[in-house]
């Protein structure tokens, strides 16, 4: 509809009590049998608005701080569809990877052991074991079955929640990450980027999480403070001289030791360089070397240098060429056979007591080895330091030499990484500053992205090895699927040129044994979501996307890798907006996280203050900023929702405004006037991603609407006479106020002013056009903005007035004296009518003030 008041209506189906409850299930059915969301797909790309909405992990439940951003995704999606954009919002589930494996191991009580022959008739225990080690192996393929399984419910579950909360998602627009489209897209993308050199194989040091059992990426690292202690450990110059003590928080890695290593320009160590020492216990030479990355005022300034304790050491074994003396296994655990670097009886006999032990059980026993060799200097400093650990688990990483996958992302290349940088320079960030996080985690990257994980439901990595004649695999030339036989499964399917029978046999082949990295995937959504090179004409229309809503958390991972996997297979940005929400915080200001057992269940929420009031907490979040949870913010949302419906009921009831009639008097005039400045600041702020403040300024104005204009306005509007100038002028301005308040609160409170609109107005609220200013401001005409201010700024002092002598609102006014300036009791004159009624007023006057005199408002009440 337009803005003019003549625009045709429905019949009028004012409720005489108007309610919330019940509103979501009849428009939430509503909408979907109209495809009031639906994407239409036959607009040029100019008229399109695509956003890559989040794939929310599909393992367990939705916390509030999904609904928290997600409705601020939604807010834009609505704005932009009233704009009249063809909104192109498509919904993803993110199903594969280690959550999804640890709650199906959870859930159904079993492990996955791929020695296990696939059963078709397999069925999960009825009730599942407490305890891990009971749980029931079952076979690879009859895992991943069950993982399908129970995301396919998860999702189900997501969806329905999803809808209730208002999202205003195209639902025949769903995909899975680990459903055939996604694995098809997913592995073409590799093996575009192992054609052009981008995707490569090396056996390495690498971050092994020992509970998950799978390597894991920079990204997905996160440093915990741990308590432990400096050890002093005397180690022994091999041509004699003063013992060099080492402080260190892992002696138990003291049989790794490769090196020592101090600062170059580090004078006390200067004397050593280039000789060797003795290692304490073991008896182990090793050579003394340096190098920058030492610091000199940590610890006695000269450290051990083991393969491998942290991602330091890698960097010193890697750029000293030093050897390698590895003992941890993938368990966490050191072997159970000494290695062949300890010669003596002594060093094997010492190590032989803490073989096949933990890292903590294993640094006890070094401890007491230490102090009965008096190689241990003094007492153990006890300190609190950081500790990486894998986001996800609960055990510190240790670094494992496996062979993995890696996608390059400039960690090891300047050029890649400026160019990187410079992709994020070409995305519009929301709020700005968040561009910087990005630009810092790329400056700070020292390694390339590993992509491939040690797990079972996920992507396959699409390759094959050629076995030689001892069945040893030849990594350096992997056989390579065609693109159009993907997806395919190493494990199961047999590469071109083979037969079955040479599985895993001398002379035969072999399958990649590994999946895909989670964010693998998810890093192509844009591709997957606009039909990369499967649906040209809808990959026309929607990328690159027009906005990439997230969590500030994981611009590191989601974000960046998104944007790598574009810059190789696109050459450009995936996006052109970048709109960054914050965290949710407890009432601790604590974020709120499932492993740390402070979140909130949504569904609770929703059902106790309705959908539109979490929404209107939800939205009052700006953006890139951290939100304390506050049921008190819902309950304001749900009274204003509720206000929403009752003044609409007051407004409509009033009657409709003859056929071509239109705003004459002063006071309706006014009040468009400031209607329309209000929907260029809502406008300004949608476009520029303030949700937030959007809200803020509609909901100031719509409080002042209700407790001064319809006051104002009321006893006029209500004219016996419906062809009345005066009620006409009321009728046809509360029609246009009305019409346009409720598309600006649309996109917040989907609900309510849907149920408001469908009172009076053909077709969804969701649908009309977003009102424009200009058409209010002609309409207006000559309109004063302070017409309104100065009768609100009366009607006020009056009410104070009466509130003071404890006298009800309806007691009449012997009296009211307005001194203000000129003009502003030039204005209170066009409008000295409604305001009388307002106020029940016997007598009105006012008077120019002079000089430097304040404005004074003087109220005299009729005599008892």
């Amino acid at each position: 509809m337009t803005d003019a008041p003549t625009t045709p209506s429905r019949t009028r189906t004012v409720p005489d009590k108007p309610a919330l409850e019940g509103v979501e299930a009849r428009w939430i059915e509503r909408w979907e049998a109209d495809g009031t969301y639906r994407f239409a797909g036959d607009r040029p790309r100019a008229e399109v608005y695509s956003i890559d909405t989040p794939p929310p992990t599909a393992s367990g439940s939705l916390h509030v701080g999904h609904i928290f951003s997600y409705t601020h995704t939604d807010t834009l999606a609505r704005y932009h569809r009233m704009r009249g954009r063809d909104v192109f919002y498509p919904m993803g589930w993110d199903d594969n990877g280690l959550p999804t494996e640890r709650r199906v191991e959870n859930y159904y009580g079993v492990t996955c052991d791929p020695s296990v022959p696939y059963d078709p008739d397999f069925e999960p225990p009825a009730s599942p074991a407490k305890k891990r080690q009971d749980f029931v192996p079952t076979s690879r393929r009859n895992f991943v079955e069950l993982c399908h399984g129970l995301t396919q419910d998860d999702e189900q579950v997501f969806e329905d929640l999803f809808r209730l909360v208002g999202l205003s998602v195209d639902w025949s627009l769903q995909y899975t990450t680990v459903g055939e489209r996604a694995q098809r897209t997913s592995q073409r993308a590799f093996l575009r980027n192992l054609a052009r050199g981008e995707a490569y194989s090396s056996e390495a040091p690498s971050l092994w999480d020992t509970t998950y059992q799978t390597a894991v990426a920079q990204a997905e690292l996160e440093d915990r403070e741990r308590p432990g202690a400096y050890h002093h450990i005397a180690f022994h110059p091999t041509d004699g001289g003063d013992d060099v003590v080492v402080a260190t928080t892992r002696p138990e890695l003291l049989v790794s030791c490769v090196a020592l290593v101090a600062h170059p320009d580090d004078e006390r160590y200067q004397p050593l360089f280039g000789s060797t020492v003795t290692t304490p216990v073991f008896g182990v030479e090793v050579p003394v070397r340096a190098h920058p990355l030492a610091e000199p005022d940590k610890g006695t300034g000269v450290a051990m240098i083991c393969t491998f304790g942290d991602t330091t050491d890698v960097t010193w074994w890697r750029e000293l060429d030093l050897a390698t003396r590895a003992v941890i296994g993938k368990d966490g655990r050191f072997a159970f056979e000494a290695p062949a670097w300890l010669t003596s009886d002594g060093a094997r006999e010492a190590y032989a007591r803490f073989a096949g032990k933990g890292a903590g059980g294993a640094q006890n026993v070094m401890v007491e080895l230490l102090a009965e060799s008096g190689e241990l200097r003094g007492e153990p400093e006890k300190i609190t330091h950081p500790v990486k650990f894998y986001e996800r688990g609960d055990k510190p990483l240790e670094i494992v030499t496996t062979r993995q996958w890696y996608i390059r992302n400039g960690g090891r290349s300047a050029e890649l990484r400026s160019a990187l940088v410079d992709r994020g320079r070409d995305l519009e960030w929301h709020p700005p500053y968040m561009r910087h996080r990005f630009e810092n985690w790329v400056e700070g990257l020292n390694g390339d992205w590993l992509v491939s994980r040690q797990r079972f439901f996920g992507v396959p990595v699409p390759l094959w090895y050629r076995l030689d004649a001892d069945g040893r695999p030849d990594h350096d030339d992997p056989i390579v699927p065609e693109e159009h036989t993907l997806p395919v499964d190493p494990q199961s399917h047999v590469p071109p040129g083979f037969e079955a029978d040479q599985r895993d046999v001398p002379g035969g082949f072999t399958g990649d044994p590994d999946v895909l990295d989670t964010w693998a995937t998810s890093s192509l959504t844009p591709l997957l979501a606009c039909g990369w090179e499967e649906d040209a004409d809808l990959f026309a229309r929607t990328y690159p996307m027009d906005l990439r809503p997230q969590g500030h958390d994981i611009i590191r991972t989601w974000l960046f890798s998104t944007v790598v996997r574009s810059h190789f297979e696109t050459d450009g940005p995936p996006w052109r907006n970048a709109a960054l929400s914050g965290w949710i915080l407890d009432p601790d200001r604590k974020k709120m996280s499932k492993s740390k057992g402070n979140v909130v269940v949504p569904i609770d929420l929703l059902q106790q203050h309705g959908s539109d009031a979490v929404r209107y907490w939800s939205a009052s979040g700006r953006p890139g900023t951290d939100t304390a949870f506050d049921a008190g913010q819902m309950k304001v949302g749900r009274r204003l929702a509720i206000k929403i419906l009752n003044a609409s009921r007051f407004a409509l009831n009033l009657g409709p405004a003859p056929e071509g009639a239109r705003p004459t008097e002063a006071l309706d005039r006014s009040v468009l006037v400031a209607l329309a400045d209000l929907v260029d600041e809502a406008t300004r702020a949608f476009d520029g991603y303030d949700y937030a403040r959007a809200l803020q300024r509609t909901e100031t104005f719509f409080w002042s609407f209700c407790d001064d204009y319809l006051e104002l306005v009321k006893t006029r509007a209500y004219g016996e006479d419906p062809d009345d100038d005066g009620a006409a002028s009321a009728r046809a301005t509360l029609e246009v106020a009305l019409s346009t308040l409720l598309r600006l609160f649309a996109p917040i409170l989907p609900f309510a002013t849907e149920e408001v609109w469908s009172w009076w107005q053909e077709g969804s609220v969701h649908r009309a056009p977003w009102p424009e200013a200009a058409g209010l401001r002609a309409l207006a005409g000559e309109g004063d903005p302070s017409v309104l201010a100065v009768c609100a700024e009366v009607l006020s002092a009056v009410r104070r007035a009466k509130s003071d002598a404890k006298v009800s609102m309806r007691a009449e006014v012997a009296s009211v004296e307005v001194r203000d300036t000129e003009a502003r009791v030039a204005a209170l004159a066009t409008a000295e009518q409604d305001l009388r009624d307002a106020g029940r007023i016997a007598t009105l006057t006012w008077s120019a003030t002079t000089g430097d005199a304040d404005p004074d408002v003087a109220v005299t009440l009729t005599d008892a």
